[in-house]
């Protein structure tokens, strides 16, 4: 199956999709982790990205499709992939859509995985970084022993200005609008999932799992 993880900022995405990767042996593809090897590699299609970047502007969604379908043709994703991070729109759904059916492939399921606001902001809110060594922590999840030390080396832990609370809403804000009319257009094609993302993350998993399950059978 060709399955597309999508949720806001904090929904656990990036997590779900590592542990259903390990549950079904389906490669779990990243986009940013995409894109980051490709400009460390200095490939072909990293190099055009960099340009666009280099400008202060977006990497079009033509560079992003060929970037992915040049991974999802390699051997380990003949029985399907799990994709990351992409799309993020509308645009980017339709314009997937129609480079997979050019290779005789298509998406089978987007999971989409629900968390209300306030837990997201809280969520990413709480977020905490080491200045010295970059360990994360969570002020709620996982929280260092000593309030404001890292327990690894005893570096001032520090919250990234994105993660700020007003800035978290304002993230949100941009995501949902971008992704709401993405959601209706798998919906109308029978392809949406919807998952509670609010509870513990094995449980989500879980869910995940069964709802994929029931929709191969």
């Amino acid at each position: 199956m060709h399955v597309i993880m999508l949720g806001a900022p904090g929904a656990g995405k990036g997590t779900q999709a590592e542990i259903l990767s390990q549950q079904t042996g389906l490669p779990h593809i990243a986009s940013g982790d995409l894109f980051r090897q490709a400009l460390a590699e200095r490939t072909e299609i990293g190099l055009l990205a960099r340009e666009y970047m280099d400008r202060g502007e977006l990497v079009p969604d033509e560079v992003a499709i060929v970037m992915i379908l040049d991974r999802v043709s390699n051997p380990d994703c003949e029985a399907g992939c799990l994709l990351d991070g992409f799309p993020r729109t509308l645009q980017q759904a339709e314009a997937l859509d129609r480079a997979l059916s050019e290779h005789g492939k298509g998406i089978d399921k987007a999971v989409y995985i629900e968390v209300p606001d306030d837990i997201l902001v809280k969520r990413l809110s709480g977020r905490r970084l080491c200045r010295v060594c970059q360990r994360p922590y969570h002020l709620l999840s996982a929280p260092p022993k000593a309030p404001g030390k890292c327990d690894r080396c005893g570096g001032e832990l520090f919250q990234r200005s994105d993660d700020s609370e007003e800035t978290v809403k304002e993230r949100l804000g941009v995501f949902f609008a971008q992704t709401m009319p993405m959601l209706g257009y798998y919906e109308r094609q029978d392809k949406l999932i919807r998952v509670d993302g609010s509870r513990e993350i094995q449980a989500v998993a879980a869910d995940i799992a069964s709802a994929l399950r029931a929709a191969i059978q």
